[in-house]
């Protein structure tokens, strides 16, 4: 399984990171930054105003599922 945590300052991830070691759970950290080209950013948000806009089409899950033929587990 695979949670992903983002703490919003040094304070909340020291508490996080001892509650982890206080449980004996095992973890890893990944504290590599992405960035986002200037493009990929006016995509995301181009993307999000059209979904704002009521220009993009939703799916549920069942038919995602459904189109491309996922075997539910």
């Amino acid at each position: 399984m695979t949670i992903v945590v983002n703490p919003h300052n040094p304070k909340e991830e020291q508490a996080l990171l001892a509650f982890l070691d206080s449980m004996k759970y095992d973890y890893t950290r990944e504290t590599e930054t992405f960035m986002l080209s200037e493009a990929q950013e006016q995509e995301i948000l181009e993307r999000d105003r059209q979904y704002e806009a009521g220009e993009t089409e939703t799916y549920s899950l069942d038919e995602i599922i459904a189109h491309f033929k996922i075997d539910k587990k």
